[in-house]
């Protein structure tokens, strides 16, 4: 009996986790860049009463299957989905949409280098091009690309990256190119936060971020578009149905425990 409310516990634990998860996902389906994540189980081992047999092909006897009882489910394990979001317009020169598996990169003011898919950038009073949080973009050589105002009226950026800016005579002087990252494994990749990631071990065999980056034209990464941004790749009809079943196994889960806690009252009746 007790084996039966230790494996509700446990599916119960493992089922908060998922709505954990779906959770996160719904409330960020508008967050630019955003990859959607989803919860794998696993069951734990099992208890065997009563091993296997072979076959006797001398006797004539049949062999046996082992006789097995499961201890419950754990997680296994929480994937981040790179799957591109959908691309929306907002006609803004410094907003960027890479339509392949390339990465932005940004650096921090201590130096630390992220990869994003967010392209909502902008310039500060000093001219760097920075995401949100102030961290600079980097071109293809790993240093902060600047669009100096005194200097330039205006710029574009093409599908290969490459940003030019706009004199007041009117000529157009090539300023940088954009920096991406393509790694072998996205999921490997460590959330950060502020659609940040970090790369791991797991992610590429080359952990030095440094000799990963590199213009659109030699990894890759697929055109960038100005203009645009892509936007969260949840899916609200998904997540919602996905929602209503593990909240249907919560609710078993803690039925089985109602029903096993019946059974140890009888039993505890049974006494007196």
């Amino acid at each position: 009996m007790l084996r039966s409310l230790n494996s509700s516990v446990s599916g119960m634990k493992a089922f908060q986790n998922k709505l954990d998860v779906i959770g996160n996902n719904i409330a960020n389906v508008n967050t630019v860049g955003y990859k959607k994540s989803r919860i794998m189980f696993q069951d734990v081992l099992s208890q065997t009463v009563r091993g296997s047999s072979s076959p006797d092909p001398v006797g004539g006897s049949g062999g046996t299957n082992p006789v097995q009882i499961g201890l419950g489910v754990k997680t296994a394990s929480i994937d981040t989905i790179h799957m591109a979001g959908s691309p929306t317009t907002t006609n803004l020169s410094s907003d960027l949409y890479i339509d392949g598996d390339g990465f932005f990169v940004v650096q921090s003011d201590s130096g630390a280098k992220y990869l994003t898919r967010a392209g909502n950038f902008d310039r500060d009073g000093d001219g760097n091009l920075v995401n949100p949080q102030g961290y600079k973009v980097l071109d293809s050589t790993g240093n902060p690309i600047q669009i100096d105002s005194d200097v330039y009226v205006s710029y574009t950026i093409d599908y290969n990256g490459v940003i030019k800016g706009v004199t007041p005579a009117g000529t157009a002087d090539e300023i940088a190119t954009l920096g991406t990252v393509v790694v072998s494994n996205p999921g490997g990749l460590k959330k950060v936060g502020g659609s940040l990631y970090e790369l791991t071990g797991n992610s590429d065999t080359e952990t030095n971020i440094n000799n990963l980056i590199a213009k659109r034209s030699d990894n890759h990464a697929g055109q960038i578009v100005s203009g645009q941004l892509e936007m969260s790749n949840v899916d609200l009809s998904e997540e919602i149905t996905e929602m209503i079943t593990a909240q249907r196994g919560f609710q078993a889960n803690a039925k089985v425990i109602t029903v096993s806690d019946s059974i140890l009252e009888e039993l505890v009746n049974l006494k007196r």
